[in-house]
């Protein structure tokens, strides 16, 4: 295993941070990290980064203790923290053959991340003149410098505008194939688009370890669908495998089914054998929110 977290509490002062917390993770596996504000999963990053010691339990990155071995681990992971800190003033080349000095690797891995994030545009720009989007990608490509085999970004995303965060997740779902990725977000869509599995922690317990595939199996779904003019919510109930109907504003609706069979190319056609004109169509991962929001209520 990549990540074997086993027991791990921690505390700050009177506050419980984590509580008895396990996991395995593999190599090639994107493990999106999920939890409200506060639920502890900045700490437990800090953990396996060896920012922070755990009060009980034992923890290893890559075969290695992260008490006793800290360096081994050091050298195993790549770690972007929620605030990617740079040297502004630093030109991104400039930036990244510092970091190199510090991880003691060939200047030559250089070229490769500057190509391997797209920061090939902007390498001769300094970091300050970077958008928020291109700052994620030389964090990043410092984090791949001396070519870990764990990667753990804690909300990499934050801040994004949509162009940026298209282009950010592609970049991960890419480096993923061939790391361990650890990602910490309290954003579901961002867990849908990039990862293949989900932990979900509540207030330093973590209560949900499921892979996104499972999660999708799961025989309920819902169906967000636009007309170009208002129907009966009792005309839709007329589909098969119907357990709710919904008008959320104007023109679209919310339909629940019953089923795991994607529904999305029966509700077309009922529209287009129906005389409907559907604007908008797509089906909407209910078991994640729902999952999420049962659990850390």
């Amino acid at each position: 295993m990549s990540i074997t977290v086993k027991n791990i509490s921690k505390s700050f002062g009177h506050q419980k941070v984590l509580q008895n917390v396990s996991f395995e993770l593999q190599k090639g596996e994107i493990t999106g990290f999920l939890g409200p504000n506060g639920a502890g999963k900045s700490t437990m990053m800090k953990i396996l980064t060896t920012y922070h010691r755990a009060d009980e339990g034992e923890a290893k990155v890559n075969g290695f203790n992260v008490v006793t071995e800290k360096k081994s681990v050091q050298k195993s992971i790549g770690y972007l923290p929620e605030h990617n800190p740079l040297y502004l003033d630093m030109y991104v080349k400039e930036y990244l053959a510092f970091n190199a000095e510090v991880y003691k690797t060939d200047k030559n891995r250089i070229a490769k991340v500057v190509e391997q994030t797209g920061l090939t545009p902007e390498v001769h720009k300094k970091i300050g003149q970077l958008s928020k989007g291109y700052r994620q990608r030389v964090g990043l490509a410092a984090a791949l410098l001396h070519d870990p085999q764990v990667l753990i970004l804690d909300e990499p995303t934050t801040g994004l505008d949509p162009k940026q965060l298209l282009e950010i997740r592609k970049l991960i779902r890419q480096i993923g194939k061939e790391k361990t990725i650890l990602l910490s977000t309290h954003i579901m869509k961002e867990v849908e688009a990039v990862c293949d599995r989900v932990l979900i922690i509540s207030k330093g317990t973590l209560v949900a370890d499921k892979k996104l595939s499972d999660l999708r199996d799961e025989e309920e779904q819902i169906i967000e669908v636009e007309f170009d003019y208002r129907v009966e919510e009792a005309f839709l109930n007329q589909l098969p495998h119907v357990a709710l109907v919904r008008n959320t504003g104007g023109f679209r609706y919310e339909i629940t089914f019953d089923t795991s069979t994607d529904m999305r190319p029966a509700v077309f056609d009922f529209a287009h054998d129906n005389k409907l004109k559907t604007l908008q169509l797509s089906r909407k991962n209910k078991n994640l929110e729902g999952l999420f929001g049962e659990l850390t209520s």
